[in-house]
C-alpha cells in the first residue's frame, strides 16, 4: 500500500499531538507534507519534528489551501466554527478530508459540506473514533450475532473528569457554546454516533434536561481571586486550583507527566517555570468560578429510536476520572461495560456471567485505541477505493440528535421530533 500524503490544518492537540505522530510510527501508511497554524511556536515545532520544508509551513489555513494541491488528504483540526469553511476549501482543491468533530453546530453548514462532498465525489471522514475502539467493536459484533436477542433498551453515560471539565469546558476553548458548540455536541457527538451505530437505527424523538449547576460565579469561595496564582485563600483545599491541575497533581500535573496535552494548551514551551508563569495570565489559570463559561456541566437525554429502542444518556463533568459506561438490555440477555476498564460483562439469561476483556495491545492510542485504528482503516479504505466504517452522511445523524437535544434542553425538556427539527433549517 502506497503511503497517503497528508497536510494538517491546525497544529493543536489533535493535529499535532494525536495525528501527526502516526506518520512517524507508520511511515508506510502516512507521509506528512505540510502544516498550517496561526501560532508560530506550534508550527516551528512541527517543522523541526517532521522535517517539513520551510515553504510547506503556513501561518494560516487559507494560505495553505491557496496553493496548488500539496497532498492526497487534508486533516482539518482547527476550531469548531472553522471546520466547514476549511473543509470546503480543501475539497475544492481536490483533497479528501479527515475532519475533527464536531462538523458544525449549524445544520445548514452540515448540509453545505455534505452537498459539496457528494457533488465533488470526495471522501470526508469525521473523527468518530470510538466506532474503531476494540471495546465498541466487540460490543457491535455481539449485538450483530444476536447474543442479546432483540435490543429493547440502552443506558449510557459519559463521565467527564473534574479536571477535564475545568480545562476544556470551563477555562478552555469549548467553554462558550456560541463561540464553539454546545457541550452535548462538542463532547458527546461521539456517544450519539455510537448509539446510532450500535442500534442500526436513526433517532425518532428526543428530549433533554440539564444545565450549568456548579461552575458559576455565585459558587466562588469567599475571597477567591480571578486567577489561582494570585494568592487564593482556599488554594490548599481547592481541587480546581490551576497549579495543582497543571503542575503538581499526581494524575494530571507536569511533575508526574511532563508537558502533556493539557500543559501544551497553556504554554508553548516544555519547562516547568515557564508553565507556572503562564498560569498567571493564561485563561487556563483562572478561577473556575470566575470564568465566562456557559456550557452545561450536566445533561440528561432520553431518546426513542426508529427501531423502537429506548435510550437514556447522561453526561456530567464532576467525576474523578474520564470514563464511559454502557448497559444494553435485550430479550435474551444484557451486557454492560466500562470503556476505560476495557471489560464487558455478558449475561445470557439463565447462564453464568461471561467476562470479556479487550486485548490491551489493540489499544495503543487514545479513545480506547480508536484514534490509530480509525487512521489505519481510512488509509486502507482509500488505497482500495472503498468506503470507511462511517460516512459523512451517517456521522451527521449524531449532530442532528445533539442539536435537537440542546433545543429540547433550552425549551425545558420539550419532546422534539428529530426529522421535523432538521427540516426547520
Amino acid at each position: 500500500m502506497k503511503a497517503t500524503s497528508v497536510v494538517i490544518a491546525g497544529a493543536g492537540g489533535r493535529g499535532r499531538i494525536t495525528y501527526a505522530p502516526y506518520a512517524k510510527k507508520f511511515p508506510e501508511q502516512m507521509r506528512l507534507i505540510a502544516a498550517a497554524d496561526r501560532i508560530p511556536e506550534r508550527l516551528e515545532e512541527m517543522r523541526q519534528e517532521y522535517g517539513l520544508e520551510q515553504d510547506k509551513c503556513f501561518s494560516s489555513v487559507e494560505e495553505m489551501f491557496a496553493q496548488p494541491r500539496l497532498a492526497d488528504m487534508a486533516f482539518i483540526c482547527t476550531q469548531d466554527a472553522d471546520h466547514v469553511r476549511h473543509a470546503c476549501l480543501a475539497l475544492d482543491k481536490g483533497y479528501d478530508v479527515l475532519l475533527e468533530k464536531p462538523v458544525s453546530a449549524d445544520i445548514a453548514q452540515c448540509r453545505q459540506l455534505l452537498d459539496k462532498a457528494e457533488k465533488l465525489g470526495r471522501s470526508v471522514t469525521v473523527c468518530h473514533v470510538l466506532r474503531y475502539a476494540p471495546f465498541y467493536q466487540k460490543l457491535k459484533s455481539l449485538l450483530e450475532e444476536g447474543t442479546l436477542g432483540e435490543i429493547i433498551s440502552i443506558q449510557a453515560s459519559e463521565n467527564v473528569g473534574y479536571w477535564h471539565q475545568a480545562h476544556s469546558f470551563v477555562r478552555g476553548n469549548w467553554r462558550r457554546s456560541g463561540d464553539t458548540s454546545p457541550m452535548i455536541l462538542a463532547k458527546c457527538c461521539h456517544d450519539m454516533d455510537l448509539l446510532v451505530w450500535l442500534t442500526g437505527s436513526r433517532c425518532r424523538r428526543i428530549s433533554s434536561m440539564g444545565g450549568l449547576s456548579f461552575f458559576r460565579q455565585e459558587n466562588a469561595p469567599q475571597g477567591a481571586p480571578d486567577y489561582c496564582m494570585e494568592g487564593c485563600p482556599v488554594k490548599d483545599q481547592c481541587p480546581y486550583d490551576a497549579e495543582k491541575i497543571y503542575v503538581t497533581d499526581t494524575l494530571t500535573g507536569y511533575d508526574t507527566n511532563g508537558a502533556g496535552w493539557m500543559q501544551r494548551a497553556v504554554y508553548g514551551g516544555t519547562d516547568r517555570e515557564g508553565l507556572r508563569a503562564a498560569l498567571g495570565t493564561s485563561p487556563y489559570g483562572r478561577c473556575v468560578f470566575r470564568c465566562d463559561n456557559d456550557v452545561v456541566d450536566n445533561q440528561s437525554v432520553t431518546m426513542e429510536m426508529e427501531s423502537g429502542v429506548t435510550i437514556s444518556f447522561h453526561m456530567c463533568g464532576l467525576n474523578q476520572r474520564n470514563y464511559r459506561t454502557i448497559h444494553i438490555m435485550g430479550t435474551g440477555g444484557d451486557i454492560s461495560g466500562d470503556l476505560e476498564e476495557e471489560t464487558l460483562v455478558l449475561n445470557r439469561f439463565g447462564k453464568e456471567p461471561e467476562v470479556i476483556r479487550m486485548n490491551v495491545e489493540e489499544t495503543i492510542s487514545g479513545h480506547g485505541g480508536g484514534d490509530y485504528r480509525m487512521l489505519a482503516d481510512m488509509f486502507r479504505a482509500r488505497s482500495q477505493g472503498q468506503g470507511t466504517l462511517t460516512s459523512l452522511r451517517q456521522s451527521l445523524e449524531s449532530h442532528y440528535m445533539a442539536m435537537a437535544a440542546e433545543s429540547s434542553r433550552l425549551a425545558g425538556g420539550r419532546l422534539v421530533d428529530v426529522d421535523e427539527f432538521v427540516r426547520g433549517f
